[in-house]
């Protein structure tokens, strides 16, 4: 695996910021990773990342710890988080070819990301004459110098107009044919384009870790339902294809289910048998925009 994490808790003094959070990335895949704001996203990057240190769990880049191999991972990771810090008086040339030297790597370097980038037409200019999607080519330029295999892009399209959506879009997908790219953004739309798989995480927790082609194939349903007497969660497992049992409120439970079939014959039929009233009973959009709305919004 390019990535694994495995029960990792963050604490912000009294403040749980993850909660035993679990998942794994393989090599060559492009993953979202969404969530509302403090839902713990950036903090989960910047474990990988070795800037921050977990209160409890494991996490590895390329099979090096981020605790005690953390030059590797540094090695193997190309991260742009969301702010991009650049110094605006130096050019772009100068300014990659300052980082080659922290890097350790040959200046040669400079020149292939520059193209790989398509920053060739800017080169010559200060980073302060570039326009936002520049610069957020100028943090993927210099993320890519040491050619790591994993990129941790935090907000890379944030503040940006719909044509540098598409430029940084692109360049994003170009780049993940041959690396692993975990990416941070709001935009379910550019989920939508260049990703993968989608892993959402809210309160501290992963709420949901499917891939993009099962959600848009329609295997993914939420199914609301309210009963007129309260069902124990073991019972309602046994359905079959079910992800996930959530008790909304009083008697109003979500059924999250991972097949194309239409399952509210099967909750009705489950009613039935049970000697259970149906109070409402209807299959929720899941759309990924909806979806995430869904997962996110429950208390």
């Amino acid at each position: 695996m390019s990535i694994e994490v495995a029960k990792i808790t963050k604490f912000y003094g009294a403040q749980k910021a993850l909660n035993e959070v679990s998942f794994s990335i393989q090599k060559g895949e492009i993953v979202g990773f969404l969530g509302p704001n403090g839902a713990g996203k950036s903090t989960m990057m910047k474990i990988h990342t070795t800037y921050l240190k977990a209160n409890d769990g494991k996490a590895s880049v390329n099979g090096f710890t981020v605790t005690e191999e953390d030059k590797q991972v540094q090695k193997s990771i190309g991260y742009l988080p969301e702010h991009n810090p650049l110094y605006l008086e130096m050019y772009v040339r100068e300014y990659l070819g300052f980082n080659a030297q922290v890097y350790g790597v040959p200046k040669s370097e400079v020149d292939k990301v520059i193209e790989l980038t398509g920053l060739t037409p800017e080169a010559h200019k200060r980073i302060e004459q570039l326009s936002k999607g520049y610069r957020q080519r100028v943090g993927l330029a210099n993320a890519l110098l040491h050619n790591p295999e994993v990129l941790i892009l935090d907000e890379p399209t944030t503040g940006l107009d719909p044509n540098q959506l598409i430029e940084i879009r692109e360049l994003i997908k170009s780049v993940g044919k041959e690396k692993t790219v975990l990416l941070s953004t709001h935009i379910m739309q550019e989920v939508e384009a260049i990703c993968d798989r989608v892993i959402i995480i809210n309160k501290g927790e992963i709420v949901l870790d499917k891939s993009l082609k099962e959600l848009k194939d329609g295997k993914q349903q939420i199914v609301e339902v309210e009963f007129d007497y309260r069902v124990e969660e073991v019972a309602l497992q046994r359905l079959g294809h079910i992800d996930k049992v959530e008790n909304i409120q009083g008697f109003v439970y979500h059924l999250y289910f991972n097949t194309e079939e239409d399952m509210r014959g099967k909750v009705f039929d489950f009613a039935h048998d049970n000697g259970l009233k149906i109070l409402q009973l209807h299959q929720k959009n899941t759309t990924l925009e909806k979806l995430f709305v869904e997962l996110t919004s429950l208390q």
